[in-house]
């Protein structure tokens, strides 16, 4: 296969990739979903997750029909990776894709099933320690031998069950020897480095040494020539004092020394270079035997070590992604045959991340069997739901959600809810309200929303506010035919408007549901109850808006004009409101 036939590869790409990884090593890092690898060639993070997402995602990509869609998908993946204990696990966490069929989602959810029970039956101190295995590893260069220590480390602590389970058929032994080995030679080629060996690391000092003393042979001759008689007490003087400062032994410095010299300095300085010579000789010979011998534990370990690099890597994504299910006390869904996607007390991830007070929702369009103890389930049977009510009322937040639990499930992955029941679909149409009014908008919002409607069944669509983008008869009439087309292509759908009364008559298998703005806090605030009301218009209540603004006035004229307004919406109901909300002057 060649480069170019991977999505997103041009000839730039190509050739950066060729050059600087080479066209064999860059097939293996995309199939291998090596983002490092590419990264480390000089291909931009973005664009190395995007190339093996398609390479890896395939067609399960085109889920994601709409650009709002994708933007979910993004923010999705931004937060799983937040929880990765290593760089390694938040790259492979963003090119998770949404798998191509029920089997693959079902398979991954069992995983990380697992790996949360794993990770939440270790006791505090175990995770602690854990996460520090990770953490030394993530701080290294995180190279082989890094991860062989990371594994040992895993070891250590003691955990060998579920995810761990791996670490119990690796040879600790056999991987303290690698470890030593991998240490050993870290430099180029097979270069032995500093603390591998003793005997090397002393031949290494004494040659340093000796080759600083030889570059001022004239001080060492000073050093000795005051306290010596004659050319025996100074070679003598000589030899010791060399043995002295280099730590070689005196009988190999007096070997060492010349015969014949025209003066002392000469004498000194080739005594010195003949030490050095044979002391690099000695480095080297040392080092080839260092080296083979770590070289031969590796060849005889690199199974071993495969093994232990697969561990670790397999571990930490397991935990990163455990770490996010327990955050959040995620839920596996239930997929169903039928047409349905429905959720019990979902909540939005995207706010809860924030932190942001969630009040669960629980919602469902099509053939769903959600049970709530106490409250009123959603009509079953009805593919399409037009959603309306008071603005801020958490319609949007509601398609979000409801894009959210979608996409998490087809990514084989658990959802922020009590329980829910979907069907696997092909397409996810999210459309955010874009309040941009003209002809160029309409059309390139008709293009990305109705296409994925050309076949029917298994599409979602979830568009909010239509009429934002048009003038409000035609957008009437647009979405109308809009919901109509969802209900004969047999597909799942929720729209958002504020036009629902210019919808009759709605489709048979389509229904109406509200949310309801219930007054205002102490504070002002919009009090919503965001929970949907089924088959029930919700009504913006502008009395609320106009209560604020005039408890909000600033001065008697601007308060003098906003209460003119709430003459015209019900004077009544505006100072109800402001009682409600103990507002005083």
């Amino acid at each position: 296969m060649r480069l170019e036939e991977y999505w997103g590869i041009g000839p730039k790409t190509r050739d950066l990739l060729a050059e600087n990884l080479g066209v064999e090593a860059a097939l293996e890092a995309i199939e291998t979903a090596d983002i490092r690898a590419l990264t480390d060639a000089g291909l931009p993070r973005g664009r190395a997750t995007r190339i093996l997402r398609h390479a890896h995602g395939g067609e399960a990509m085109d889920v994601l029909a709409t650009r709002d869609a994708r933007q979910v998908y993004k923010q999705l993946l931004d937060i799983v990776s937040s929880y990765a204990v290593t760089a390694d696990a938040g790259d492979r966490i963003r090119i998770l894709t949404p798998l191509s069929d029920r089997e693959a989602m079902a398979d991954r959810l069992e995983d990380v099933r697992i790996a949360r029970e794993t990770w939440t039956e270790l006791t505090e101190e175990e995770q602690a320690a854990v996460m520090d295995a990770f953490e030394n590893y993530d701080d290294s260069e995180r190279d082989r031998r890094a991860a062989v220590q990371t594994a040992l480390d895993l070891q250590d602590i003691g955990v060998d069950s579920g995810v761990f389970a791996p670490l119990s058929a690796l040879d600790e032994s056999e991987l303290r020897d690698a470890v030593a080995a991998l240490t050993g030679l870290r430099g180029e080629g097979s270069r032995v480095g500093e603390g591998a060996d003793d005997r090397l690391d002393e031949l290494r000092d004494q040659l340093g040494r000796v080759e600083d003393m030889s570059a001022t042979p004239e001080s060492l001759v000073e050093e000795v020539q005051s306290g010596a008689r004659g050319t025996d007490q100074l070679r003598e003087a000589l030899a010791r004092e060399i043995a002295n400062e280099t730590g070689i032994d005196l009988g190999r410095v007096r070997d060492a020394m010349v015969t014949e010299a025209v003066d002392a300095r000469a004498f000194a300085g080739e005594t010195l270079r003949g030490l050095a010579n044979g002391l690099r000789e000695d480095v080297e010979t040392r080092e080839r035997e260092v080296a083979t011998e770590y070289e031969e534990i590796l060849d005889a370990a690199s199974a071993a070590i495969d093994q232990a690099v697969t561990a670790v890597d397999d571990i930490a994504l397991s935990v990163s992604l455990a770490r996010f299910a327990t955050t959040f006390d995620l839920v596996e869904p239930t997929f169903s045959d039928d047409q349905v996607a429905g959720v019990v007390n979902a909540r939005n991830l995207f706010l809860e991340d924030s932190g942001q007070s969630v009040q669960p929702i629980t919602y469902a369009v099509g053939d769903h069997s959600l049970s709530v103890p106490g409250a009123t389930v959603p009509p079953q049977g009805d593919r399409v739901a037009v959603l309306t009510g008071a603005n801020s009322g958490g319609k949007t937040t509601l398609l979000e959600t409801l894009a959210q639990v979608q996409l998490l499930a087809q990514m084989g992955l658990p959802v922020p809810a009590d329980s829910a029941e979907l069907q696997v679909v092909e397409s996810i149409v999210f459309h955010r309200r874009h309040a941009s009014f003209n002809a160029g908008v309409l059309e390139s919002t008709l293009r990305s929303v109705v296409p994925p409607l050309s076949d029917p069944g298994r599409t979602l669509m979830l568009v909010d506010e239509f009429e934002a983008i048009t003038e409000p008869g035609s957008a009437a009439d647009l979405l109308h035919g809009l919901v109509t087309l969802t209900v004969d292509k047999e597909a799942l759908g929720v729209f958002v408007t504020h036009l629902a009364d210019d919808l009759e008559p709605l489709p048979e298998e389509a229904r109406v549901d509200g949310i309801f703005a219930e007054g205002l806090t102490q504070d002002l605030e919009l009090k919503v109850d965001y929970q949907p009301r089924f088959e029930t218009v919700g009504r913006s209540t502008p009395e609320f808006i106009v209560s604020r603004l005039v408890a909000d006035a600033s001065d008697r004229s601007e308060r003098a004009g906003y209460e003119t307004l709430a003459e015209a919406v019900g004077e009544q109901a505006v100072q109800r409101t402001l009682v409600d909300a103990k507002w005083t002057e």
